[in-house]
């Protein structure tokens, strides 16, 4: 089927409401395709178009959240486990508890190379369902450019609510200590682990994957969340699969943001794991320890949302993750050095919030720079990877000789921390850079520059296929800084 060259429309940034889609668009479930021809796009109010995007918030947050807030718990748990008896009835003497950590760190990188169903015998469809709907590249084959990380922040809120309700639980739990024969971090691990396989099960029968396959949503609806997806998403190219991963890992803005990232998880994995440990070091009783860890991760909620809604009303992304990143340096500066306890309580306050904040605005500001589906799936899966290697690193900084102060781990967050706020200028002084240079380009031969953004017919969109993969180095791009 062949397109006139002459249907074709340019859409400015910031449109809403085209009216004409003459793309033919391709939509993947589990390994079919289907085919919709959108000749004419739905044009909706923006009094419509609000109450469209609240459906769908109201179907696929609360439950992605919800999912997401139980695994989180059951990753951080082990550190509310650690203060209940965990090290002392499995003899974690010395560095065992240190090499434990290592393993769950490891775990949790391999997690972020997964950006598709789990295919193997062994898992049941409900696992399949819960590891895609948790890939956060999910969210982007569902909200435009400028709203992923108001929703990301949303999802990734309900890991900084896990540190909350884990250290609630634990105070509730440590409780049952001795009942059915179990310790107190036994049962925080069953009870938890429990509430995961119940909440899974219940989203096998709620979740839904795609804009295409969504019946909540009618004919006209689908049809508009696709094309307001695509109309400011990266160049969203489905062909040259392998030059698109090939480009994923050759491409300087993945390993920049990388490092980005990594530096913001060391800290992040290094105050979950060791947060209750160290207000207990501060004087403080078991069970009062696991209540304090409650409100720095209360308050680190609240900044997270609030640096996600104005980074999305603003377009910009590396003040917020450089923000984030300058919080939770001025935390581990308070705690290592000899400042009273009250002091260094607060200085967790710090710690936790920027620890928090950094990392979504990290993971979106990649997501919104990388052009092709399959190089954006699987930069993003090196980036998410490369962060949860932080979680193994994390692991083995707090060691149980350097308490009370743990200047060994609170000097490495600060050097990591210091890594990326290194890393962030450099990053967007490049992006500037080469934004100016298209800019420069678009000015002296604006013809020519339009050109290249527009859409062609097919006889020559096959052409260029065949010829090279463009992705986000079309010349109408704009890198986000």
């Amino acid at each position: 089927m062949q397109l006139s060259s002459k249907t074709a429309s340019k859409t400015l940034p910031g449109e809403s409401n085209p009216v004409v889609n003459p793309q033919l668009e391709k939509h993947e479930e589990g390994g079919s395709e289907e085919l919709m021809a959108c000749t004419v796009a739905p044009n909706f109010s923006p009094a419509q178009e609000r109450k469209l995007w609240r459906r769908i918030d109201l179907r696929l947050l609360p439950m992605l959240t919800l999912m997401y807030l139980f695994s989180s718990m059951d990753r951080g748990n082990i550190g509310n486990a650690k203060l209940d008896g965990l090290t002392t009835q499995l003899s974690l003497t010395g560095n065992k508890y240190n090499i434990a950590l290592v393993l769950w760190g490891l775990v949790m990188m391999l997690m972020g190379f997964v950006k598709t169903w789990v295919r193997r015998p062994w898992l049941t469809r409900a696992d399949q369902r819960f590891a895609a709907t948790l890939n956060w590249s999910a969210l982007t084959h569902w909200y435009p450019r400028f709203m992923y990380q108001y929703r990301f922040a949303l999802f990734c809120g309900s890991a900084t609510l896990a540190g909350a309700f884990s250290g609630l639980l634990a105070f509730a739990i440590n409780f049952m200590s001795g009942d059915g024969g179990f310790q107190g971090w036994s049962w925080i691990f069953i009870i938890e682990g429990l509430a995961t396989i119940v909440v899974g099960f219940i989203a096998f029968f709620v979740m839904v994957d795609y804009p295409s396959t969504a019946t909540f949503l009618t004919a006209e609806e689908r049809e508009f969340v696709i094309h307001r997806q695509r109309q400011e998403a990266a160049n969203n190219d489905e062909h040259h699969v392998a030059r698109q991963v090939r480009a994923a890992f050759t491409d300087w803005q993945v390993w920049a943001l990388s490092v980005v990232q990594i530096s913001a998880m060391v800290p992040l994995y290094g105050i979950t794991y060791f947060l209750p440990t160290i207000i207990n070091n501060f004087g403080y009783s078991t069970s009062i320890s696991q209540l304090l860890t409650i409100p720095p991760y209360a308050m680190a909620t609240v900044v997270l949302f609030t640096f996600a809604y104005y980074s999305d009303k603003l377009r910009l992304r590396s003040p917020f993750v450089f923000a984030g990143q300058i919080i939770a340096l001025i935390g581990f500066v308070i705690n290592i050095s000899d400042a009273s306890t009250g002091a260094k309580y607060f200085g967790t306050h710090l710690c936790v919030i920027g620890s928090f904040a950094a990392p979504p605005a990290t993971i979106t500001w990649l997501a919104n720079n990388l052009g092709g589906k399959y190089k954006r799936a699987v930069g993003m899966a090196v980036q998410i990877g490369v962060g949860n290697l932080g979680g193994a690193v994390a692991c083995n900084i707090f060691r149980t000789q350097d308490s009370p102060r743990y200047i060994l781990g609170h000097g490495l967050a600060i050097m990591f921390l210091g890594i990326g706020l290194v890393a962030v200028p450099l990053t967007v002084l490049t992006y500037k850079r080469i934004n100016a240079q298209r800019d420069r380009a678009e000015l002296q031969d604006p013809v020519q520059a339009i050109s290249k953004a527009s859409s062609h017919d097919a006889d020559s969109e096959g052409k260029e296929r065949e010829a090279e993969f463009v992705g986000d180095r079309e010349a109408g791009f704009r890198y986000t800084i």
